[in-house]
């Protein structure tokens, strides 16, 4: 991959800015719409509004670790960076496309890179009905919530909540319920990435539930639409011995 223009962006945490303030000085950066990478300084979840915020720029991004966990981000080094971006391999990312209708009417539109998760509330459970390419697939579910997942997001809340790993390129979805009453063996299921899924929250004024795309939230939802959208592509570039698959997969042997 052939080397070009630099914009840094970086989290507000002070280590980021530090970082900033540092290969800002030593390399020549242009402003985010104007530079043929984008190199994000932060955590996951700075790197997910980094996802988000440059959307339609078309441009891979690269990540060094300033934040937290940095499972999306390559480590920080303030050497080589040109060689790095030139080394680098990519991974094409799809977002969920997330449709909610409220209980007033309003319908909201916001995309996830790592899950769609519906949360109760209040102190009572969820009660959702679960529908796949419009086929009722359980009539009730009653939980604390319910999650569906991409590849890439399926070692983060879908890995808390006891969900299956998914390796990249497996064209699949993860569908994984949140402490699950009823069915109370219901322990979720795996989906080809063509499913469409729905969500209809059953008595939504009594047991208000709200729904999180990555980091937007909407409350008091009455139904919920999931589904990939595979028009929408994001390329993210990793260290070779940093390999995001790799990673993925090693998740799975972890004890």
């Amino acid at each position: 991959m052939k080397t070009g223009s630099i914009a840094f962006v970086a989290s507000d945490n002070a280590t980021a800015q530090e970082a900033f303030c540092i290969l800002t000085q030593r390399y020549r950066s242009l402003p985010p719409d104007k530079a043929d990478y984008i190199v994000a300084l932060g955590g996951d979840g700075f790197m997910l509004e980094t996802l988000h915020r440059y959307l339609y720029r078309n441009v891979p991004i690269y990540g060094m670790n300033r934040g937290t966990v940095g499972f999306l981000m390559n480590l920080f080094r303030e050497n080589e960076l040109m060689e790095r971006l030139e080394n680098a391999q990519p991974v094409t990312l799809h977002p969920l496309r997330m449709v909610a209708r409220r209980i007033n009417g309003e319908v909201v539109e916001s995309l996830a890179f790592n899950e769609v998760s519906l949360l109760r509330e209040t102190r009572q459970a969820a009660k959702l009905r679960v529908l796949l390419d419009r086929k009722v697939r359980l009539e009730e579910l009653v939980c604390d919530g319910v999650l569906v997942c991409t590849p890439a997001g399926s070692t983060a809340y879908n890995l808390s909540a006891h969900g299956t790993i998914l390796p990249l390129g497996a064209n699949l979805l993860g569908l994984t319920p949140i402490s699950a009453f009823r069915p109370r063996r219901w322990l979720g299921a795996l989906l080809p990435h063509t499913a469409a899924i729905d969500f209809e929250i059953c008595d939504a004024a009594k047991r208000p539930v709200s729904v999180v795309a990555d980091y937007n939230e909407v409350r008091n939802v009455a139904e919920v639409h999931v589904r990939e959208d595979r028009d929408i592509a994001m390329t993210l570039l990793f260290d070779p011995e940093h390999n995001l698959e790799e990673r993925i997969l090693m998740e799975q042997f972890l004890p």
